[in-house]
């Protein structure tokens, strides 16, 4: 099959990758809403079952279904793993505020962006290996999941699993703003320091008290003194809250932390000294919680090979590919940081994710179609 040809034949698709688009948007999928994302998880499962899949419903009681196909099961060789997610971070209801719509060349939408783009290419690319009789490079493992935007809680071991034994992942979340792929994303870490002081009378006896407001600001100040910028290390006190009333010493206090890493060993540093912090104010209990529910997607010498090959293929197609890292995780991050070859940012081109300006740039669907029908082809 020429290359070349591929992107021709996918603007020929762009009309029902748009249409296919709008429908799964039309479908709300917030992550806690098990309901509306199975809806569209069963939706997902007969579209794959049609372009040849053998597909797998993983039952999910603590949110929604995952969905897993295998595709092109008789060609030798390991699978390419192909990802994404179904969720969403929009609430039911959105799209009374928030509807679809084309406008300069864009589709607004919750979602579109973030990442139902994606799951509409994937379709177009086998739709094309229908529709031209050509079998890609290896076999397709594809698994979307439900939870990715409340980091993959009841999906990492599934991820993980599938990752075991395949060649090498294709994640088909946002690129960046250029549409470079990303081959490098921070590790994402949650925490939450809980203080515990003594409650007395502001006026009558503060002596008697123990602030619990007072010790949760030493530990923001000791948490925010980790940030790093040249290492691309970043400490971030998002929520913090305590107390009863005005003219009451604190009895307690509780803070929420976002730290980012770009690498698995700071992570390890990173996680082992916050879980380590300790009371600075007499009087007080300090309890700290969490860690990395994301490690690091490090750009190792097989993703740099990998995305090396890509950008080759993509100069096949007419297409010029770049690289670089985000703060934001992915479930890349999983794959990566087993030593699977990983190439994210594979999705449409656009922005806003998680914001009301959230639209897909409608050129860059067969475009971006033409480069994962491509790489399926030749990786």
């Amino acid at each position: 099959m020429d290359l070349p040809a591929i992107p021709a034949a996918m603007r020929s698709k762009e009309s029902s990758i748009v249409t296919e688009l709008c429908e799964m948007a039309e479908v709300e999928t917030p992550t806690e809403g098990k309901v509306a994302v199975d809806r569209l998880g069963g939706r997902v499962a007969a579209r794959w079952r049609t372009l040849g899949g053998r597909v797998e419903v993983v039952a999910n009681d603590r949110g929604g279904d995952h969905i897993l196909g295998r595709f092109f099961e008789g060609v030798p060789g390991m699978p390419a793993l192909v990802l994404g997610h179904i969720d969403t971070v929009w609430p039911l209801g959105t799209l009374r505020t928030m509807p679809l719509r084309r406008e300069g060349g864009r589709l607004h939408g919750p979602g579109v962006y973030d990442m139902k783009a994606g799951l509409a290419l994937f379709h177009a690319a086998l739709e094309w290996f229908r529709e031209s009789g050509t079998q890609p490079a290896r076999p397709i493992l594809a698994l979307f999941t439900s939870d990715e935007e409340t980091g993959s809680p009841t999906s990492r071991a599934l991820i993980e699993e599938c990752a075991g034994g395949v060649a090498h992942a294709l994640v088909l979340e946002p690129p960046l703003a250029d549409g470079g792929l990303k081959t490098g994303r921070k590790g994402v870490g949650r925490f939450a320091i809980e203080v515990r002081g003594k409650a007395a009378h502001a006026g009558v006896a503060p002596e008697q008290g123990a602030s619990a407001i007072l010790e949760l600001a030493h530990q923001v100040i000791r948490a925010h003194g980790l940030n790093d910028p040249e290492a691309g290390t970043t400490v971030t006190v998002g929520l913090a809250s305590g107390g009863t009333a005005v003219n009451v010493v604190p009895a307690s206090a509780t803070a929420r932390v976002d730290v980012r890493a770009t690498t698995l060993a700071a992570a390890a540093t990173l996680e082992r000294t916050i879980l380590a912090f300790g009371p600075i104010t007499p009087g007080t209990e300090v309890r700290v919680t969490g860690g990395f529910n994301r490690p690091p997607m490090e750009r190792s010498p097989a993703i740099a090979a990998l995305f090396g090959r890509a950008r080759d293929i993509a100069g096949e197609i007419g297409l010029s590919l770049g690289e670089g890292s985000t703060g934001g995780g992915s479930d890349g991050n999983f794959t990566a940081a087993m030593g699977v070859p990983t190439l994210d940012g594979l999705g449409a081109r656009g922005g806003g994710a998680h914001a009301d300006h959230e639209h897909v740039e409608i050129s860059s669907l067969s475009e971006r179609a033409a480069l994962l029908t491509a790489l399926l082809l030749k990786l």
